[in-house]
């Protein structure tokens, strides 16, 4: 239910904010790099798109490299940095904030599925290292 609220709270922002654009709600999605709402993801994929797409700096098991920080973290909680955070860091880039590696660039050709499937990854990952 809690991954419900961390994702139900920026749509209604979303449908909010853009309300008077007469969006309809998958266009709203599109626009947040948001997956459909009938997308389901699946850690196994998302290893695969982990290692090809984001492994090179957070390490192939998220646990960092000199590169860039380990997701496989506290500080990635789902608590801290919900889901929307990974999307929105993957379709806008994110600034330097809790670690020394400098800004990290948005990433071209990952769809808002692909992210979805790396955040079903990284999240079993945190869940099998104890962090919830």
């Amino acid at each position: 239910m809690l991954k419900k609220k961390y994702f139900i709270l920026p749509v209604l922002m979303s449908l909010f904010l853009v309300g008077c654009d007469n969006l309809d709600p998958e266009e709203i999605r599109k626009r947040q790099h948001f997956p459909g709402k009938d997308f389901v993801a699946d850690a196994q994929q998302g290893e695969a798109l982990f290692v090809a797409n984001c492994s090179r700096c957070h390490g192939p098991a998220g646990l960092g490299t000199g590169q860039g920080p380990p997701l496989v973290n506290k500080i990635y909680r789902e608590a801290h940095h919900a889901d929307i955070t990974f999307h929105w860091a993957v379709k806008n880039g994110v600034k330097q904030h809790h670690w020394g590696f400098g800004d990290m660039p948005p990433v071209k050709n990952v769809s808002p599925e692909d992210v979805g499937h790396i955040i079903a990854y990284i999240r079993q990952q945190q869940r099998n290292a104890g962090i919830h």
